[in-house]
């Protein structure tokens, strides 16, 4: 069945904390919000029709993991990443960031080295330093508009002693989808330092035509890779809750079983699980033609910015919807160039200092959204580039 991503749907005052928060965040609510990492698109059939089907049934009560609910996972990994996953391996979380928070709790101490990747995530440097570690910055180096691991500065990283690094694969908020060599190249380095990665796939099947994402746990024998896996950027359920962990060691696997028991968290909602399931089980041809809607979004937002807004540069990606945005040629500082979008071209995006130091002068753009959205956002983005040359 063909997919409208062109169907216009107003999420106002839905609750939804893109559009509803818009006033609390930016100051006004007549920004286009291309912030929050969700789409603007209804979510698969299938899932809807799952949801009402097990909201018919009057009770909502504690609820358990069906088998059919990790069989879902394990065949989309399977048949996807070509991952085998056993699921006595899988962990359910309520979210990533808890289950990350909860991997550095059971696997490193207080005071231990944690090395994140910058421009990144920003709730992973929050991840580290919350639970009482050390933030060790091996920041991605910029080369010819595109992004990549500095792996001499990540062996020092190791060499100083950082046992745990947090990954990004494919990479919020630059959009790389790493290829099998740097992969194999980081597992190298892990296995030779001891290193424990826990790598945030989330975005794993966010991927642009012509493109492929490996899973890291798939090009290694040993127990050194835990993986968080979820369907919620993929199918917009991200308002669900619900993800799994990937846990090959089993005193890891325990450590941190025991985490969860300890803060009291349940990740069992009949309605996350339904939505869980239904998503893996029936959203493939649906992804299918998601990614193709997004790839033809990044292609036209490439094309303006290269005729009409050449101040502003795309760095190059593989995947996501989310578009890395260079903006250093405005010569603006940070709260200069974040209230300029705001206040002159109403467009709400994400700053990219909060990705780290070295996203100063890039913003992130969300184009998980119709294509006459994005092209309104961009008519007002260079609009008031053209009028700032004018005062």
């Amino acid at each position: 069945m063909t997919v409208d991503f062109d169907q216009k749907i107003d999420r106002s005052f839905s609750q939804s904390l893109k559009f509803d928060a818009r006033t609390a965040y930016f100051g006004r609510s007549d920004v286009i919000p291309m912030w929050v990492a969700d789409m603007d698109f209804a979510a698969p059939e299938a899932v809807t029709k799952a949801l009402v089907e097990r909201a018919k049934h009057p009770i909502y009560g504690y609820t358990l993991h069906p088998d059919s609910m990790y069989e879902a996972l394990i065949e989309w990994s399977a048949k996807r990443y070509d991952w085998q996953i056993k699921q006595s391996d899988i962990i359910m979380c309520p979210g990533v960031v808890p289950s990350i928070n909860a991997v550095i709790e059971a696997i490193t101490e207080p005071g231990d080295k944690v090395i994140v990747q910058p421009p990144v995530y920003f709730p992973f440097f929050s991840s580290v330093e919350k639970t009482g570690r050390e933030l060790v910055l091996n920041p991605l180096k910029l080369d010819n508009n595109r992004y990549f691991i500095d792996f001499e500065h990540l062996e020092d990283c190791a060499q100083q002693g950082a046992k745990t690094l947090l990954f990004c694969s494919p990479h919020n908020p630059v959009g790389r989808v790493w290829t099998r060599e740097e992969l194999q190249q980081l597992l190298e380095l892990a296995e030779r330092y001891q290193m424990t990665i826990i790598s945030d796939e989330i975005h794993a099947d966010l991927i642009f035509p012509e493109q492929q994402h490996i899973s890291l746990a798939t090009l290694t024998h040993s127990n050194n890779v835990i993986t968080t896996l979820a369907p919620s950027k993929t199918f917009n359920i991200a308002g669900m809750g619900l993800s799994a962990l990937i846990v090959s060691n089993m005193q890891q696997r325990k450590a941190i079983k025991a985490v969860f028991e300890q803060w009291h968290i349940s990740p069992a909602n009949p309605f996350s699980i339904t939505a869980f399931e239904a998503a893996y089980r029936y959203g493939e041809d649906w992804l299918k033609q998601l990614n193709v809607y997004i790839y033809k979004n990044k292609k036209w937002v490439e094309d303006f910015l290269q005729k009409r807004c050449p101040q502003i540069q795309l760095i190059e990606s593989e995947g996501t919807y989310l578009l890395w945005l260079d903006c250093r040629a405005l010569g603006m500082d940070n709260e200069s160039l974040r209230r300029f979008f705001i206040e002159e071209a109403r467009v709400g995006m994400n700053p990219g200092y909060v990705f780290g130091d070295n996203g100063s002068g890039f913003m992130r753009l969300n184009i998980g959204t119709r294509l006459e959205v994005v092209q309104q956002a961009l008519e007002n983005m260079a609009d008031a580039i053209a009028g700032l040359k004018t005062v």
